[in-house]
């Protein structure tokens, strides 16, 4: 069960669930809260003893290890939220198109997306074939009950529509954008049955207890505003809203997003993710204080002295002013080799900070 029963407005002053929900809804907080994008990975020891078993997918569809993995990180750190091990592909597979992790090359779609008619052939009817990651939310929600605000993900329809079209990773998205511009009809039935899928797979993460679901947009920086209107943006308003009529806020994220921020807080997003690429004051200005943010410590500041490091978080702390609605994250996911130690300091800092 949720820590909310139904979608609640930012401007609610009773203060519900956890530090991490009510900073999500702009509500007063003791600290700000923090919780840090890929915050179990190849960085944690345990992790990676876990991968020496098993792969990144097999880690996915067994609930039990995916709950000890999500509950491992959160817990060695210390933080406010734990998001749930799982990735942005998972959805693919339900919709005819396998795919692996290749060493050094990342994820591979062995048969792409590239016209009509593969558009036509995609399944929408098997979404519940991804319940083993909600089987692993029941599990980390069980274990933490109210102490920890418990995140479910799903990737957003543009990001999720390059991937199946490019194959896996891309440079200049051409494909994607070949198919944008010169069949856009496809595209649109695309950006649909992913919708369609998505909003069933956000459905059973919330039945089994996420707090929160983060939207991840990776790939939109490769959007201009005007393309980001005309061909991104209606689908994602529609998750967005479809999955806040489930009773949970929702978290929109996107990296080099600086140009887009106003048009993707339009979505009604209750919180906007913020990159490292500008101070968070201006992003916030940008999303619009009606909205949460979240972020936005460069990832790779992880690995300055901890005198550097602390600055920069008590930059990115005085920016947000003790204004409701922050929560401390980084710009973008922990990279491999990241000392944990620093990652430990990090939310002690955040802790300790008191604005003057």
């Amino acid at each position: 069960m949720n820590s909310t029963d139904q979608h609640l407005s930012a401007d609610e002053t009773t203060l519900v669930g956890s530090r991490f929900l009510r900073a999500c809804l702009r509500q007063p907080v003791d600290c700000t809260p923090v919780w840090f994008l890929r915050q179990a990975g190849r960085y944690m020891q345990e992790y990676r003893e876990i991968r020496k078993y098993h792969t990144l997918v097999e880690i996915c569809k067994q609930p039990e290890i995916a709950a000890e993995v999500t509950i491992t990180a959160a817990e060695k750190l210390g933080v406010d939220a734990a998001i749930i091990f799982a990735d942005l592909l998972l959805p693919l597979e339900p919709m005819g198109l396998d795919f692996e992790f290749q060493a050094g090359e990342g994820p591979v779609v062995h048969h792409p997306v590239r016209n009509a008619e593969d558009v036509r052939a995609l399944r929408t009817d098997r979404a519940a074939d991804l319940a083993y990651v909600a089987r692993a939310i029941e599990k980390v929600a069980a274990h933490f009950r109210d102490r920890l605000g418990i995140i479910g993900f799903c990737g957003a329809p543009y990001t999720l529509a390059s991937y199946m079209i490019e194959g896996g990773g891309s440079k200049n998205y051409i494909h994607t954008k070949q198919m944008m511009y010169s069949d856009p009809t496809a595209w649109r039935s695309l950006l649909d049955k992913i919708v369609v899928v998505l909003e069933e797979y956000c459905r059973l993460q919330v039945e089994a207890g996420a707090d929160v679901i983060q939207i991840f947009d990776s790939w939109v920086g490769s959007l201009g505003l005007a393309d980001y209107r005309e061909y991104a943006f209606e689908a994602s308003q529609r998750l967005v809203r479809s999955v806040q009529q489930m009773g949970v806020p929702v978290i929109y994220f996107g990296v080099e997003t600086t140009g887009l921020l106003t048009q993707m807080a339009a979505t009604g997003a209750d919180v906007i993710g913020l990159d490292w690429r500008q101070p968070l004051d201006e992003g916030w200005r940008a999303v619009g204080h009606g909205h949460a943010v979240q972020g936005n410590l460069d990832p790779i500041t992880l690995f300055a002295p901890l005198e550097v490091l602390e600055q920069r978080v008590h930059e990115i702390l005085r920016a947000a002013g003790g204004r409701p609605g922050h929560i401390f994250n980084l710009g973008h996911g922990i990279v491999p080799t990241t000392p944990v130690e620093n990652v430990q300091a990090v939310v002690r800092m955040v802790r300790e900070f008191r604005l003057k």
